[in-house]
């Protein structure tokens, strides 16, 4: 079965960075579109950045644009999300999620999901 684990959260000052990794087991990462989900408290559940399988298509929410890089090393079946210029508004659990799609195309949904990891940015 799908399996994927995030990892890298911690608590950082405002403008400081993270990066998280989302490592795949148990299936062929690589055919796979990735994507990464923040849910903050009292908020519903929003998409930060997903892409594709082959890393030809990528999108970012618009609060996160110039911010966060979203990258992939297929080899390694890891998933990245790089944040710089971290600001409070970022506080959230940061999921990963996989959905199985045709190379360059993003997903509607995500049906594979990780545990979540922690981020809060604070003074």
């Amino acid at each position: 079965e799908v399996q994927i684990v995030e990892s890298g959260g911690g608590s950082v000052q405002p403008g400081g960075s993270l990066t998280l990794s989302c490592v795949g087991s148990d299936f062929t990462f690589s055919a796979y579109a990735m994507s990464w989900y923040r849910q903050a408290p009292g908020k519903e559940r929003e998409l930060v950045a997903d892409i594709t399988g082959d890393g030809s298509r990528i999108n970012y929410a618009t609060s996160v644009k110039g911010r966060f890089t979203i990258s992939r090393d297929d080899a390694k079946n890891t998933g990245y999300l790089q944040m710089n210029s971290l600001k409070p508004e970022d506080t959230a659990v940061y999921y990963c999620a996989a959905q199985q799609a045709p190379n360059g195309l993003l997903p509607r949904d995500y049906d594979d999901w990780g545990q979540g990891t922690q981020v809060t940015v604070a003074s």
